[in-house]
């Protein structure tokens, strides 16, 4: 499979030039393992742990391990070799340098909390997700979102002459919406899509998930799954949750958990200020990636994913998850909220970068009116000074002045600069 370039790529390099260790953690199968053994598999021997056996006798013997094996190491999905953990903060401290060892894991559980509090200090730690629409089509830098987050302090007019220097590429958004960002899953024909969502569920859901929560009902966890994709960009209420399942409030909160734990599951926390009355406090999920969401929802196509019911969802679950990919390169990630009042006003998205708030409006029609940023306008009147230039992110494929504090601009707004 051709290499895809992966807008984290520099990030990773400064870090691993800077570092001992940098940890890259991101779901099963985003290409963690590609994107080190393309970026450093010249200079790095690589190891793959296994759930099963120690094939390298690092759990047996880990300072024997690291002894016959000097750096630079990559050492792949590490939360299968946990012992390695104080050896590695011994072999560290022994003669510490930049570019020792790569490493990787599926899971922010027990094993790596451990290590990022062992190797603090030591450790430099970055997520990697599956494919952005800017990596999949090949979007050149600079990255147009990032680049509004600059321009909106300097208002509507800047703002808007900046964004029209990108342009849409016209991308189907249900077709986008039903294969998602797996990386493999865009080499497939559509007939045999559902068949590699059926197997990422089975090996690595089944397998990982279950048995981090000991669950032994393979019917009540394949319901919650299902229960989680339909319930994606919506506000968390753990006791409503899994009651359809049979599941208690705090079970479904412990299960969501490790959905998140494993990167599947991605948690917006309800914007506040302590001058904000009457505001949602719970938190927004979505599932982290909408061809899996469409998979677990039983949607057989995308040209099925229009009618669907849940198609307004999952295009917010689509943009939502788009962001937050496209922030992960930035040195400083900014924060992301969600922002709703019990009187009604809401905003899907909140980016909070230097404490400026950039309010955002996720829209899966094609036809935008100015009616559609009145959200965005309760918003910044209520925060006053501090709220930006707000967005409306849209399905169709113009670049629009909605009013003088808000632009709306396509989903597959591109890197490319327009002719």
């Amino acid at each position: 499979m051709k290499y895809i370039k992966r807008a984290l790529e520099e990030k990773l390099k400064a870090y691993a030039e800077s570092f001992p260790c940098t940890l890259v953690c991101g779901a099963r199968q985003v290409g963690k393992s590609t994107l080190l053994n393309h970026l450093f598999g010249a200079r790095f021997r690589a190891f793959v742990f296994d759930p099963v056996e120690d094939l390298y006798g690092a759990r047996q013997d880990p300072d024997l391990f690291l002894k016959n094996n000097p750096p630079p190491l990559i050492l792949d999905e590490i939360q299968y070799a946990p012992e390695l953990i104080p050896a590695l903060k011994r072999a560290v401290d022994r003669n510490r340098r930049p570019g020792m060892y790569l490493i990787t894991g599926s899971q922010q559980w027990e094993v790596m909390r451990h290590l990022a509090e062992s190797l603090a200090g030591r450790v430099a730690i970055m997520e990697l997700s599956a494919f952005s629409l800017a990596e999949q089509f090949g979007a050149r830098r600079p990255d147009w979102f990032s680049q509004w987050l600059e321009h909106a302090p300097q208002g509507v007019d800047a703002a808007l002459e900046m964004l029209r220097g990108f342009r849409s590429c016209g991308l189907s958004s249900t077709r986008q919406i039903w294969r998602g960002g797996f990386p493999e899953v865009q080499t497939l024909r559509e007939e045999v899509v559902p068949g590699w969502m059926q197997g990422y569920v089975g090996t690595y859901l089944q397998r990982d998930i279950r048995t981090l929560l000991g669950v032994r009902d393979e019917t009540q966890f394949a319901a919650f799954l299902a229960l989680c994709a339909s319930l994606t960009a919506q506000e968390c209420n753990y006791n409503h949750l899994g009651r359809d399942i049979g599941l208690s409030a705090p079970s479904a909160k412990r299960w969501i958990g490790v959905l998140r734990g494993t990167y599947q599951w991605l948690e917006i926390p309800a914007f506040s200020a302590n001058h904000i009355k009457r505001l949602s406090g719970r938190p927004k999920g979505y599932l982290s990636d909408t061809g899996l969401a469409c998979y677990l929802m039983r949607i057989s196509s995308d040209q099925a994913v229009q009618g669907h019911p849940a198609f307004g969802a999952l295009f917010e679950t689509l943009v939502a998850t788009e962001i937050y990919k496209r922030i992960q390169p930035l040195p400083l990630s900014p924060t992301l909220y969600h922002y709703r009042q019990h009187s009604g006003a809401e905003v899907d998205l909140v980016v909070e970068k230097d404490g400026l708030l950039f309010p955002v409006e996720i829209k899966s029609s094609a036809r935008i009116h100015p009616m559609d940023a009145r959200s965005i306008s309760i918003f910044q009147e209520k925060m006053g000074a501090c709220a930006q230039i707000g967005l409306v992110i849209h399905a169709g494929d113009q670049v629009l002045r909605l009013n003088e504090r808000c632009i709306a601009v396509p989903f597959d707004l591109m890197g490319r600069v327009a002719p």
